[in-house]
């Protein structure tokens, strides 16, 4: 159990086809252990594939399509990566609004691996302090980002860290995100 509770939050988690498994299934499992709700939102209703890296791995239910979410319903979004989840996800004009929908209403983002790339097309990233898997440091300092290789960078509500082996540290960081709430500093 976490020593922040998050009982009765709701969180979005945003994907699709290609995520990486393990970062849908690890703060998925780090939420509903201290006591949040989340949800599978993706591009389309149905099931979804996840894979560990090349590998296919398990397929998902969908809970919502995106072009039906909205941000207001939840308490804060995380977006796991996988190189082909997040490059479709980073086009897709529903799922930038609903993203940036979270940067306007302050509440926390957590984002791991390929997932900031979406950050970059919604539009939100600039002059923020991030973290990714490493082939995307240009792509985020292009943007305006300052970016760092640490394990999980924290910046008023925004969490990210790089891979898979950084999901201990990203897992308590977006339930004590998630606790504390609300970020004046966290905006579009």
């Amino acid at each position: 159990m976490s020593e922040h509770s998050i009982t009765g939050k709701k969180v979005a988690f945003l994907l699709t086809d290609g995520v990486e498994q393990v970062e849908l299934t690890s703060p998925w499992q780090a939420v509903k252990d201290a006591g949040g709700q989340p949800t599978l939102v993706a591009l389309s209703k149905g099931k979804l594939q996840g894979f560990n890296g090349v590998e296919k791995g398990d397929t998902f239910d969908v809970d919502l399509a995106v072009a039906d979410a909205n941000a207001s319903d939840f308490d804060a979004l995380v977006l796991p990566g996988g190189v082909v989840n997040a490059d479709h996800l980073r086009v897709d004009k529903d799922a930038q609004n609903f993203t940036r929908a979270f940067f306007e209403q302050h509440k926390p983002v957590a984002s791991i691996c390929h997932g900031p790339w979406i950050l970059i097309d919604a539009g939100v990233i600039k002059g923020r302090n991030v973290t990714s898997y490493h082939t995307l440091q240009t792509d985020i300092r292009n943007a305006g980002a300052n970016w760092t290789d640490e394990e999980v960078v924290v910046d008023q509500g925004l969490v990210t860290s790089r891979n898979p082996d950084d999901l201990p540290a990203f897992n308590r960081k977006v339930v004590e995100e998630i606790s504390e709430g609300q970020h004046a500093g966290q905006t579009a």
